[in-house]
């Protein structure tokens, strides 16, 4: 069972409409709009017989593609992060949810994504990579540094560059002040000393850069990312 701080709840509003032709069969592995790989779904269909379901009667329910994509966003995000997501369906959830989503009263848009935080997102615009990765905060599995370089003049493409081309380089920064760039590292994780490893990487390739005059670098000992 997932830890609490780990649970998402995600209130979907699906369409119903009737159709003579075609009725999916009753099925508590998910609400009907596709498939529910690591996710709990409420509001799931209870047959009252096979025969029944087969001969169409009732509704068909469905959601719009914009929600569908909405969904598929959090699961694949959620699956990978270590989260719990659970879908409630507001159109088919029994009385006692309806009751537990008391306070989804006023919502006028869906998608609602509800963080443990409390912390939600609204209407299937704000449903991006980025937002839905905030609401998801993960451990970095590799290791992080910052390293702060202080550059002679020179050739500024060419120092760009030579950083470019590290492949422990991720990110560069260019700033004002006291130090001229910001270098963001990664580095897969080892059994020996991640500051040493850090530290040896950055004196042998970085400072080996001439225009390179000095460098202060930071090694988290611990770090969570909120990027996608």
């Amino acid at each position: 069972m997932a830890e609490p701080e780990r649970e998402l709840t995600l209130y979907v509003q699906s369409r119903k409409t009737v159709t003579t032709f075609f009725r999916p069969a009753a099925s508590a592995s998910g609400p009907g709009f596709g498939p529910q790989t690591a996710t709990a779904v409420s509001g799931a269909p209870t047959a009252r017989g096979g025969d029944a379901a087969e001969a169409g009667e009732g509704p068909v329910y469905f959601l719009s593609d914009d929600q569908s994509r909405a969904v598929a966003l959090v699961e694949d995000l959620a699956r990978r992060r270590g989260f719990q997501l659970k879908v409630v369906d507001v159109e088919r959830a029994g009385r006692l949810e309806r009751l537990v989503t008391e306070h989804l009263r006023g919502v006028t848009q869906f998608p609602v994504l509800v963080a443990p935080s409390g912390q939600r997102l609204v209407g299937c615009e704000q449903f991006t990579d980025d937002s839905v990765a905030a609401l998801m905060p993960t451990e970095l599995k590799t290791i992080r540094a910052l390293s702060y370089l202080k550059v002679k003049g020179g050739d500024l493409d060419r120092i760009r560059q030579l950083l470019e081309g590290l492949t422990e380089v991720k990110e560069l920064h260019f700033l004002t002040g006291d130090w001229d760039i910001l270098v963001v590292l990664e580095f897969p994780p080892t059994a020996t000393n991640r500051r040493r490893g850090v530290l040896d990487f950055v004196t042998a390739r970085i400072r080996g850069i001439p225009e390179i005059l000095d460098t202060s670098t930071l090694v988290p000992e611990y770090s969570v990312s909120k990027f996608p």
